[in-house]
């Protein structure tokens, strides 16, 4: 985590949030910022949108929230950002909840000064919670990189989310990115290639199997993601290889046993 450096003592109250993107997940910190608190007014800018200034409301106003959510593709996330950089408040901070996080936090440093930002990757989306019947508890978020102006505000975000019932992963941007493409980018890899194969449930489906549906199921659909964490996740590809040199090792194993 990136060191503070002010002297403010007390964190300033969120009186806004701002979200940049109005796809699944960002529909989705729509409805979750509407459950956690009925005080805090949400701001949302899509270019599919009409302003309404209801639920959808200009770029500027948007950018200058108190807290700004970018929910937008990896592959988008420079440009969104570059745009929203001479929107953004004095006090905002740019909230980054891209899967990848080296590719993101190298493009926020590039700011540094000019604002604040907290790198974060929450481990779950919509079908997560709602699985855990519409709950946070228990859910995980990794934490990332932080650059903010108030000593108390870290903190204050790091109570937050545990109030909520999330379960916090501090971790560097590069242990994120190793772990995730051992993790998710191995589960969206397996589910394409399952979903390429044709298979599905059965009537005599074991458990096991019906576990690793759900899975599949969970990533399958999102196939954007799944291009972008390959491409702007430097680790994704020492997986690949892994995975595709056991695949070649385990086949060779089942032909040896055979022959026996």
């Amino acid at each position: 985590m990136t060191k503070q450096t002010s002297s403010l003592s007390k964190p300033r109250p969120i009186t806004s949030v701002g979200i940049i993107g109005y796809g699944d997940f960002g529909k989705f910190i729509h409805t979750l910022a509407g459950k956690v608190s009925d005080e805090v007014q949400v701001k949302v800018f899509s270019r599919r949108a009409e302003i309404d200034n209801t639920v959808f409301f200009k770029h500027e106003e948007v950018c200058a929230c108190d807290v700004l959510f970018l929910t937008v593709p990896i592959h988008s996330f420079e440009k969104v950002l570059e745009q929203a950089v001479p929107h953004v408040g004095e006090n905002t901070i740019v909230f980054d909840i891209a899967t990848v996080k080296t590719h993101t936090t190298n493009i926020l440093r590039k700011y540094r000064g000019q604002i604040q930002y907290v790198a974060t990757h929450p481990m779950f989306g919509p079908y997560s919670y709602e699985k855990r019947g519409d709950t946070l508890e228990g859910l995980r978020i990794a934490l990332c990189e932080s650059e903010l102006k108030d000593d108390g505000m870290y903190p204050a975000i790091y109570s937050w989310l545990t109030s909520l019932g999330l379960v916090i992963l501090e971790v560097t941007p590069e242990e994120h990115d190793r772990m995730l493409a051992e993790t998710l980018f191995l589960t969206h890899f397996i589910a394409q290639t399952l979903v390429a194969g044709g298979f599905k449930r059965t009537e005599i489906d074991t458990v096991s199997f019906g576990f690793m549906m759900d899975a599949i199921e969970s990533v399958k659909h999102d196939v954007e993601l799944f291009h972008d964490v390959y491409q702007f996740n430097p680790y994704c590809d020492e997986v690949l290889e892994r995975l595709l040199g056991a695949r070649e090792k385990v086949i060779a194993q089942l032909k040896a046993k055979i022959e026996d």
